[in-house]
């Protein structure tokens, strides 16, 4: 019994070949005697192929796309963009990804999107803006464009990167200058603005002394002036440590005169 297995073992598998199916990849399989197209995707592994019976593997993982374009910023200005894309293949969805676009997909849907919605976005902005200031924001637009193109194409885009932008070099001195004009402007409105709050953080600190000073001096009235020398007085005779003799006020209400006695 055991030799019969064996023998239609080698039967079956005479005519077979063997196919294998790389760490981060998927596949398709395509039976040319059969269904055709498989739906279901082969996993990562050595498998089986019986005779008719072809393979063909996408990479899964994430992938760059690197391309430079020629756009015009929106006075015109002829630019070159150095540009890199990454994606990646939806597992779930490898079958229709084949079916629909196949395995150039990179070449046939990407690309020409990224192009494309990469053109329009750059089209917004002017040169300065596109060489320094809205670098990350002109990414970000153009990704958002290009997935939404590219939605329900199978493929997810996970950046788009502007690496470089290439202006001619009297474009780039006036763009120096202008950013730098713009830099000593900024640093002198942070100037005057600490100095403008400096000046009224005085104002502020002299009209709370000058509202002091007129309390203070409105508290001050004879007969507080009076009763504080009278304290004084008596805080003096009081004393263990020294005598004094204490001499009226005098006429209109003046403070007493208080003299210190030496012990001796």
């Amino acid at each position: 019994m055991k030799r019969l297995w064996v023998v239609l073992g080698a039967v079956l598998l005479g005519g077979c070949g063997f196919d294998t199916v790389a760490s981060g990849h998927g596949g398709i399989g395509f039976d040319s005697f059969g269904s055709g197209t498989q739906r279901e995707p082969y996993g990562e592994g050595l498998h089986v192929m019986r005779p008719g019976k072809s393979l063909i593997t996408y990479d899964l993982r994430v992938q760059e796309m690197k391309d430079e374009l020629n756009v015009l910023s929106n006075n015109g200005l002829d630019l070159k963009v150095d540009s890199s894309v990454r994606y990646r293949v939806d597992p779930l969805k490898l079958f229709e990804l084949h079916t629909q676009t196949g395995p150039r997909y990179a070449d046939i849907l990407i690309a020409p999107i990224v192009r494309s919605e990469a053109r329009k976005v750059f089209g917004r902005y002017a040169p300065e803006e596109i060489y320094s200031t809205k670098r990350e924001q002109i990414e970000k637009e153009i990704y958002d464009e290009v997935t939404r193109a590219l939605q329900g194409k199978h493929v997810v885009v996970e950046a788009i990167l502007v690496r470089d932008v290439s202006l001619p070099a009297s474009i780039r001195e006036a763009i120096a200058d202008k950013l730098a004009e713009e830099q000593r402007s900024q640093k002198m409105r942070f100037t005057l603005d600490k100095e403008r709050q400096e000046a009224e953080r005085r104002q502020i600190e002299a009209e709370g002394i000058a509202k002091y000073q007129t309390i203070v001096r409105q508290g001050l009235t004879e007969e507080y002036l009076r009763f504080k020398g009278i304290e004084a007085t008596e805080k003096l005779a009081q004393s263990p440590n020294a005598k004094v003799v204490v001499v009226g006020g005098g006429s209109r209400g003046n403070l007493p005169l208080v003299y210190q006695v030496d012990g001796k």
